[in-house]
């Protein structure tokens, strides 16, 4: 449930697969949210076998993270707000050839997900077992969140899906990617401002 709940509060993740599908249809989406998949997987692992801990207790590393996910969202808004081939129809087979490439935006976006280092630094290690917890129990918690967040952002690519013929018009295909754009960037800096600390 908790997972759930953190997955329907907006984020980088729910912005960016909307605003993807929206401009590059149903498959760039579904491509984008196995990445995604992925990079929440390879975030949980690290946090399973140790790193989350190490990030907790070094202001350092946890700085940097935050810098890097922070900067990368604005990067990503930017690109979005300029309908960047990406996001386009028209320039899809131009600048991203493959459903690969969408696949690999995933894996980074995730990778640098403020919300996602965020979730595993400091949510997950609260419903491990206070006595010894075990690679197990971390990695049982990473497949739940993982599924969980997937369901969901399923969810949005299809729902993204169907709304794209009504907005297919160029106006309000603008309009749209336009808010999206802004609505990404103001995660971005609200990860910024609110996530001094991995402690929550």
């Amino acid at each position: 449930m908790t997972v759930l709940v953190i997955e329907l509060t907006p984020g980088a993740n729910m912005a960016y697969l909307a605003a993807l599908t929206l401009g590059a249809g149903r498959r760039a989406g579904l491509a984008a949210v196995a990445g995604v998949a992925l990079g929440l997987t390879l975030i949980g692992v690290a946090a399973a076998v140790g790193l989350a801990a190490l990030v907790a207790a070094s202001p350092a590393i946890w700085a940097a993270l935050r810098w890097a996910g922070g900067l990368y969202l604005l990067y990503l808004a930017w690109e979005t707000w300029r309908g960047d081939k990406e996001t386009s129809p028209a320039g899809t087979g131009s600048l991203i050839r493959t459903n690969a490439r969408y696949f690999s935006r995933g894996v980074i976006t995730n990778i640098l997900n403020p919300k996602a280092a965020l979730f595993y630094v400091a949510i997950v290690p609260r419903f491990l077992p206070e006595s010894g917890p075990t690679l197990g129990h971390g990695l049982g918690l990473t497949a739940i969140s993982v599924a969980v967040a997937t369901t969901v952002h399923l969810a949005i690519v299809l729902l993204a899906a169907r709304m794209h013929p009504l907005l297919s018009q160029p106006g309000r295909m603008e309009r749209t990617r336009q808010g999206l754009a802004i609505g990404l960037g103001a995660i971005a800096i609200w990860f910024l401002l609110t996530t001094t600390s991995p402690q929550v």
